[in-house]
Order: C-alpha cells, then structure tokens, then sequence
C-alpha cells in the first residue's frame, strides 16, 4: 500500500521538496521543522534522501545553520514557480467559486491612507469581490498567508516577483497653514532651523532631502520622529512642526487644506516608494487583474511592466 509520501521513481516526495524550500527560506532546521510540524531531525532525513536522489549536495551546514550551495540556489528558483502553481491549484479546487475574495496585505499608511478611503468606491464597482485588507510591514509569505497582492513600501527589489510600482509619487515639505503663518519658509535653507518631523520608514528622509539642496542636517535635534507616515501627518495637522513626507498619502489633508505643500515646485522630490507585489500566477486571477486595473484608473496611469 502506498504511503503518501511515495512519488513516480523519476520525481522527488513533495514532503521533501517541502522541507527544502522551507530550510532554504529560513536557513535553519528547526524553523523549518516547526512550519511544517516536523522534527528537526525529520527534515534532516527529507533533505538527506533529496541530496541523494539528485546526486548533488544542496546545502553547506554550518553550526548557526545552512547555506544555498550554487546547485541548491539554482534548484530553489527552479522550483518555487512550480510549488505555487500547485499551491494555486489545489486552492481552486477547495475554494468556494460563489465567493471571489480578494486578499490584500499593505504598508501601513498606504494602507490607511490611500486604500481605506477607496474601499468604498471598490466595493461599489465590483460588488462581486469580497475584500481581505492586512496591514504591517512583515515580509508575507504569499501562499502561508494566503495574499493574492501585496503592496509594498521600499525599493523594488524582489527579483521573483511581479512588480508593479506606483507612479507620480513625490515627497514633499507638508506644513498646517498656522505654522506657516507663524515661521514663512521661502527656500530650503529657512528649514534648518525650524522644528521638524521625522517619519522613519520612509525612502527619502531629512538628511538625504537636505543633501539634495546642498546643505548639511540640521544640528538641532528633531522635534518629533514616528515609524509611521499616518502618525508623522497627523502630527504636522496639529501645527507640531514640518514633515517631509508623500504628498500621495497625504492627498485627503491637502484636499481638506489641513496641510500645505511648502514651494511645491522647488521643495519636492519624485519616489517612487510603493509597489504592488505578487507571484505570476497571480495574474491570471481574474479579481486580481480587476484590482489592478481599478488601481490604474485611481492612479491616474497605467503601471509599468
């Protein structure tokens, strides 16, 4: 009687090919073993008989863990394509078709700031898709976490991924009218000694920004920073100093005039700091080709490829 853990003599068992993949993405055993409810000493064994089946060694073990040889690089990449498209798959077949959930994950003030406020209208012109928003700056697994997009915050370097990135984005000096009223800024130099907002997380921060105007950091300490853009907003609203911040996320306070761009068309900067992420086989979803082209028309143009 077959056990299943038998495969055509030709094909690896899918338990070890299981223990590899995750192994390579921790380098470690243990962490290995507990993803998959295994014994460290069981994914050993996985990866002893797939080591031996190939013929070639996969890893370089270490006292702090293992190491990708070349060989086991290249078999990663090889098949991780076709682990999610069985993955894909078998989702399909369980899923429940009268139901088209669409699973987001995003940073966290693109988040709050950019989809939260359009969840509306989505939810309006496509009344068939049900939306599943997370929000963190984890790194998520696609297929563990079940995400069919993940919008990310940061440079677009993930080589296995499509990436489609957000365009016309640009980091601008924010302000609420009363502190403008109270300290007029006419040129980047005014800003060193005003009090500023420091946000954390973002691609473009004060330092790098004054650099880019020729001028050194200020010497005075900022008066606030934050680990979030939302936070950062919030505080320039109540007057607490200037942020430097992306004018994209902060599109409903310059609307409700709560903030002001300072000298828009000599303070500001182009980024492009967000990116929708998501394995290739996502893009034959239809829910995920609707979201994409929704994203176009809110975006006001169509992504690059």
């Amino acid at each position: 009687m077959p056990t299943d853990d038998t495969s055509p003599a030709n094909l690896p068992p899918l338990r070890a090919i299981q223990a590899f993949e995750q192994t390579a993405r921790f380098g470690n055993l243990a962490r290995a073993a507990e993803v998959l409810d295994l014994t460290p000493s069981a994914i050993s064994h996985q990866l002893a008989k797939l080591e031996a089946m190939i013929g070639r060694q996969l890893f370089i073990r270490a006292a702090r863990g293992v190491t990708l040889t070349p060989v086991g690089e290249q078999y990663l990449k090889d098949i991780s394509g076709l682990l999610h498209s069985l993955e894909v798959a078998t989702e399909r077949a369980t899923s429940d078709v009268s139901l088209d959930c669409l699973r987001l994950h995003s940073s966290p003030s693109f988040g709050l700031l950019w989809i939260m406020p359009r969840l509306e209208a989505f939810r309006l012109s496509h009344p068939d898709i049900q939306i599943n928003l997370s929000c963190s700056y984890e790194s998520l697994h696609f297929s563990r976490d079940k995400i069919d997009v993940d919008i990310r915050h940061g440079e677009p370097n993930w080589p296995s991924y499509e990436v489609r990135t957000v365009r016309n984005e640009s980091f601008a000096v924010l302000a609420s009218p009363k502190l403008l009223a109270r300290r007029p800024i006419r040129s980047a130099q005014d800003l060193l000694g005003s009090d500023l907002i420091l946000s954390e997380a973002t691609l473009l921060k004060w330092p790098a920004w004054f650099a880019q105007h020729g001028l050194a950091r200020p010497e005075q300490p900022y008066t606030l920073s934050f680990d979030r853009s939302y936070m950062s907003l919030e505080a320039a609203c109540y007057g607490l100093g200037f942020a430097l911040e992306s004018s994209l996320l902060a599109q409903k306070y310059l609307a409700s005039g709560e903030l002001v761009e300072v000298s828009p068309q000599t303070l500001s900067a182009p980024v492009a700091a967000h990116h929708l992420v998501f394995p290739k086989a996502h893009s034959s979803f239809p829910r995920v080709r609707r979201f994409l082209e929704w994203m176009e028309g809110e975006l006001g143009h169509r992504f690059d490829f």
